[in-house]
C-alpha cells in the first residue's frame, strides 16, 4: 500500500482535478460576455451621435411649427434574415405611398437577399451586429427610429415589425386606427401601443441577469416592467427612448445569467412607464402565441394551421382596437398566405 507521504497520491489528485477543471469549465466560468459581448464603444458613440442629430432635428422642427397634412407611419423592420413575406407587405403598401416609410435593419454579419419593391433601398445606413438576449437588439431598435425621425418629419407612429411578422388587416384600416381618421380628423400622438406587465413571475430572475442590485438606483425593481419586443411607439415617446441615457447605462450592461436575458423586453416598457405610464396603452398590436413557447421562441406558425379562422381568431383581442399584426409564421407559409390576402387579411 502507499502512504499517504507519498508524491504520487499528490500529484494524481492534482492531475484529475485540473481534468474536470477543463471539462467543466464553462459550467461554472462567467462565460457570458463571451456569449453576450458588451456593446463596442465605437458602435455607442456611432449611435449617440445619430441620436443626438435626430433630437436636435426633431426639436428645430417642433420650433418652426411644421403642420403635416399627411401624417405617415414609419415601418420599422428588424431583421437577421430575409424578408420572408415581403410579397404579403407589397400587397398590404400597394397605392399607399404618401401614407408610410420603411425602414431595414439588417444584421451586417448576414448575407440577406437584395430587398426589392417597395423594400428596395431601405436598408439604414448605421448597421450594427446584433445578437439574441443582449442590448444590441435596443440599440438597433433605437437606429431605427433615430433613421424615421431624421428622415421625415411626416412620421408620427413607429411600429416595430420583425421578418415574421405579418399584417392581419388592409394598410386602410391600420392607418384609420392609429389616427383616427374614421371620424373625419386626424390625431396627433395619441398614445403609444405597447405591452407592459409589472406582475409577471419572471421579473424576479429577469432584474437580476446582470447580478443583484446592478440596476439600483435608476431602476428599483418596483418600476422594472416587461413586455412584447414589438410596438407601436407615437413619435413623442420615441423621442423620449432617443434621448434616453440613465436608464441606457443599466440595460446595456451584459447580463452573467443567459437564461434570463431578454433586454429589449424590459427595456422600452420599464422607460416609458416611468416616463408617461398614461401615455401608454400597456398592450402591444402585435399578436403573438405563447403557448408551448420554447427556449423563449413563441408558437410558430406552420403552413397546415394557416386559415381564413386562424386569422380571424388573431384578429380578436379583449382591448377596444383588433390586433394589427401577428408573429411568428414559418417562411413556407408564404404561399397560403398570398392566397388568403384578397378575401380574407385585406377584406375588412
Amino acid at each position: 500500500m502507499f502512504s499517504t507521504s507519498t508524491p504520487l497520491i499528490p500529484t494524481i489528485a492534482l492531475l484529475i482535478s485540473l481534468i474536470i477543471i477543463l471539462l467543466f469549465a464553462p459550467s461554472f466560468l462567467p462565460i457570458t460576455h463571451r456569449k453576450s459581448p458588451p456593446i463596442p464603444l465605437a458602435d455607442e458613440l456611432d449611435d449617440l451621435s445619430l441620436f443626438t442629430r435626430a433630437t436636435r432635428r426633431a426639436a428645430a422642427k417642433s420650433r418652426l411649427g411644421t403642420t403635416n397634412q399627411n401624417p405617415k407611419i414609419a415601418f420599422l423592420f428588424l431583421t437577421n434574415t430575409d424578408l420572408y413575406f415581403s410579397p404579403l407587405w407589397q400587397l398590404f403598401f400597394n397605392n399607399h405611398s404618401d401614407l408610410y416609410n420603411i425602414y431595414i435593419h439588417a444584421d451586417p454579419t448576414v448575407q440577406i437577399a437584395p430587398p426589392s419593391g417597395v423594400f428596395e433601398g431601405r436598408v439604414i445606413g448605421n448597421l450594427h451586429r446584433t445578437y439574441r438576449g443582449t442590448a444590441t437588439l435596443i440599440s438597433a431598435a433605437r437606429r431605427l427610429l433615430a433613421t424615421a425621425i431624421l428622415d421625415d418629419s411626416s412620421n408620427f407612429y413607429f411600429a416595430l415589425i420583425s421578418q415574421q411578422c405579418i399584417p392581419l388587416h388592409s394598410f386602410k384600416y391600420v392607418y384609420n386606427a392609429l389616427f383616427g381618421t374614421d371620424s373625419g380628423s386626424i390625431v396627433l400622438d395619441k398614445i403609444s401601443f405597447i405591452e407592459i406587465k409589472s406582475n409577471e413571475s419572471i421579473l424576479w430572475d429577469r432584474y437580476n441577469a446582470r447580478g443583484k442590485r446592478v440596476m439600483v438606483p435608476e431602476v428599483p425593481f418596483e418600476k422594472f416592467r416587461v413586455g412584447s419586443q414589438f410596438f407601436i411607439l407615437t413619435r413623442r415617446h420615441s423621442l423620449m427612448v432617443l434621448r434616453d441615457q440613465r436608464l441606457w447605462k443599466k440595460f446595456k450592461i451584459p447580463c452573467i445569467n443567459v437564461h434570463s436575458c431578454y433586454p429589449e423586453e424590459h427595456y422600452f416598457p420599464t422607460l416609458l412607464s416611468m416616463l408617461d405610464p398614461k401615455g401608454c396603452s400597456s398592450y402591444t398590436l402585435t399578436r403573438v402565441n405563447w403557448t408551448g413557447s420554447v427556449n423563449g421562441h413563441p408558437h410558430t406558425y406552420y403552413p397546415s394551421e394557416v386559415s381564413a379562422q386562424l386569422i380571424y381568431t388573431l384578429r380578436e383581442s379583449n382591448s377596444s382596437h383588433s390586433y394589427l399584426f401577428a408573429r411568428k409564421f414559418s417562411p413556407d407559409c408564404l404561399k397560403p398566405l398570398l392566397d388568403l390576402s384578397e378575401e380574407v387579411i385585406f377584406k375588412d
